[in-house]
């Protein structure tokens, strides 16, 4: 697993690459919290993850619950097919905001 930040139009992307697995996860939770706390938008681009755990989906969703609590936006982008299988089936997709693309999710809202 690896991982990009950048930074666009006050926003942070963090896009992340390879497996968000029990071995990963606490590396993606870290720098998702390091993220939320210098941005108050964060998209994650899940377009190259071949593959989540629940740890992985635990460390998703403790961002979110962080953002809701700062006031943050948070949202998911290019869910990769593997990765949205698991978040279906834990009916996360109904959890959290996802967007078909990192430019939908920096596209003006309203």
């Amino acid at each position: 697993m690896s991982y990009q930040v950048s930074e666009v139009s006050g926003a942070a992307i963090v896009a992340l690459t390879g497996d968000v697995d029990l071995q990963t996860s606490p590396t993606v939770r870290q720098k998702l919290l390091e993220t939320l706390e210098k941005h108050k938008r964060v998209v994650v681009d899940l377009s190259a993850v071949d593959y989540i755990d629940s740890s992985g989906v635990a460390s998703l969703v403790e961002a979110f619950q962080v953002s809701r609590k700062k006031g943050s936006s948070f949202a998911l982008a290019s869910v990769s097919a593997a990765a949205m299988r698991v978040l279906s089936l834990a009916r996360l997709d109904k959890v959290f905001t996802i967007h078909p693309s990192v430019e939908a999710a920096l596209a003006p809202q309203g």
